[in-house]
């Protein structure tokens, strides 16, 4: 009895406790409830009347949301908002979403907050992309730079063509052979500076071999079958000439002295070209000398009065169109004669003007005598019958038959690299080739003249170059300039003072192969008297 009496007093004691401790809890709560009421109440009065909340529609979800806007700071809940957004179910935005009595509404704020949110994505992210490709171009670049050195390390591959090109080359495997001769030259030069008796021994025979399989082939084509093979073996000893000779400076020396080298036989055969070139166009070929011995024969053997052409009254007719030729080439006069006939559209209109020299005036009569230019009007002078050219009226003739002048032209030294066989042409002896520059003198009733050289082929009617109007110049010519071409600086020494005072260096020549005179203004301006002043200050 008295034991469950002592259960009984301990039991009910413990219950008041209880009971006096929840109370004591729920009176914090409430006193915690009723301060954050108030407390809401009032910022919600402050707030703008359009973002305030009856208290009867804000619900558990509401009121925590609330709670954290009055316990943190605008700007902590933005935060937190822009850290938790991507937390799915944890999100501040899902909880008060889905918490709510109703769907929230987007409103413009939050729209803008959104996009805002959007663009810091976008930023790191391009910049990340960016990065990225960064990496990948040096990746690349790296890659490439360390494949050309790799292939260019390659034992027995010698190329002076560029790699990019080899393929575009249809006869690269001509190249690759020379290519291979030149390097080995160069090691063979080094292994005898260096005593590599075995070395020079070793490239000289693959030299020789190299060279019987190139032969004279210009193209893959023409290579012998065994060209594969002997390159084959030429890289092998090439490869060894490496490993044991190669020197940078060494090779570039040698190359530098093989093109300097080559440069010079280049020089000197252009040299020896141009004048085999001017003995070939001097020479007679034995058929043509031939037929001029004959014609010439022919023509003495004919009496005096079938030596005359017909129509000689047009010759000093100044209304026909009159043509000047001079010329010691039959077969060249000739050209230029029936071509011009050929197109011209009245033939009978054209009189043709020819002097030829003492040796060959038979020869050029003979020729049109046996072939007349249809019915044009032509006439043969001999400028040896010139009898006012005279070497006291002609300061050329005085050059011409000077000894100095004929030393300039047969005896001068050709292996002066200073002066153009060009122009030691010993054509310019004759005076033939001078004689243009006294046309009023030869033709003095004419009042225009179309001078054509002996080189020439016609092809259209010329008879409009008559009514061109020259306005006052003497000279009508076709004007063959480039960039550098026929200027006067490739023909006149301008460092003498009298040529530098009174030419232009860049100024144009022109062709001689075709020209129209006015000589008529060629007397006013007394080009032939300009002519002999210059030539006067010629010295040998």
């Amino acid at each position: 009895m008295e034991t469950g009496n002592r259960n009984k007093g301990g039991g009910g004691s413990r219950f008041p406790i209880s009971i006096v401790v929840f109370l004591l809890l729920l009176a914090v709560c409430f006193i915690f409830l009723v301060g954050r009421g108030h407390h809401i109440t009032a910022s919600i009065d402050q707030n703008d009347s359009s973002a305030s909340y009856s208290k009867q529609d804000v619900d558990w979800g509401e009121r925590v949301s609330q709670e954290f806007k009055t316990l943190y700071a605008k700007e902590v809940i933005d935060v937190i908002k822009d850290n938790t957004d991507d937390l799915g179910d944890l999100s501040l935005y899902f909880f008060r979403k889905y918490n709510n009595g109703s769907e929230s509404v987007d409103t413009p704020v939050k729209l803008a907050r959104r996009q805002l949110r959007g663009k810091r994505r976008v930023k790191p992210t391009a910049d990340l992309v960016k990065r990225d490709q960064e990496v990948t171009v040096k990746l690349e670049n790296a890659a490439v730079k360390h494949s050309k050195s790799v292939d260019s390390a390659v034992l027995g591959k010698y190329g002076i063509w560029k790699k990019e090109n080899e393929n575009q080359n249809p006869d690269s495997t001509v190249h690759l052979i020379r290519d291979q001769m030149i390097m080995a030259r160069v090691y063979s030069s080094i292994a005898t500076m260096k005593n590599k008796t075995d070395l020079v021994q070793e490239l000289e025979n693959q030299l020789k071999e190299s060279q019987r399989a190139l032969g004279e082939a210009t193209a893959d084509s023409d290579l012998d079958d065994s060209a594969p093979e002997k390159i084959k073996s030429m890289g092998v000893v090439l490869s060894k000439a490496k490993e044991k000779l190669y020197d940078c400076e060494l090779v570039i020396g040698k190359l530098r002295k093989m093109l300097e080298s080559a440069d010079e036989k280049v020089r000197s055969l252009k040299k020896q070209s141009t004048f085999l070139s001017q003995l070939a166009a001097k020479t007679i070929p034995n058929g043509i000398h031939c037929l001029s011995l004959r014609l010439t024969i022919e023509y003495n053997l004919l009496p005096p009065e079938r030596r005359k052409f017909p129509r000689s009254e047009n010759l000093e007719n100044p209304k026909l169109y009159h043509y000047a030729l001079f010329s010691d080439n039959v077969l060249a006069a000739s050209v230029v004669v029936n071509s011009t006939i050929m197109n011209a559209k009245e033939p009978e209109k054209h009189v043709f003007h020819l002097v030829s020299d003492k040796l060959n005036f038979g020869a050029m009569n003979m020729w049109f005598l046996l072939n007349p230019p249809g019915k044009a009007t032509i006439n043969v002078e001999n400028v040896d019958e010139f009898m006012w050219l005279n070497s006291s009226y002609c300061p050329v003739l005085r050059q011409l038959e000077s000894a100095a002048m004929k030393e300039y032209y047969f005896k001068a030294d050709h292996h002066s690299g200073s002066s153009n066989l060009k122009y030691r042409n010993p054509k310019y002896l004759s005076m033939l080739n001078h004689l243009r520059f006294y046309l009023p003198q030869v033709y003095p009733k004419l009042n225009k003249i179309l001078f054509l050289d002996d080189d020439i082929v016609v092809q259209k009617d010329l008879t409009g170059l008559w009514s061109v109007d020259l306005k006052g110049n003497v000279n009508g010519a076709v004007e063959t300039c480039g960039e550098s071409f026929h200027r006067f600086d490739k023909y006149l020494n301008f460092s003498n003072p009298n040529i530098a005072r009174n030419f232009d260096p860049n100024a144009c020549g022109w062709a001689y192969g075709m020209n129209m005179f006015d000589l008529k203004e060629w007397k006013k301006k007394d080009i032939t008297g300009i002519y002999h002043k210059w030539q006067n200050m010629v010295t040998f």
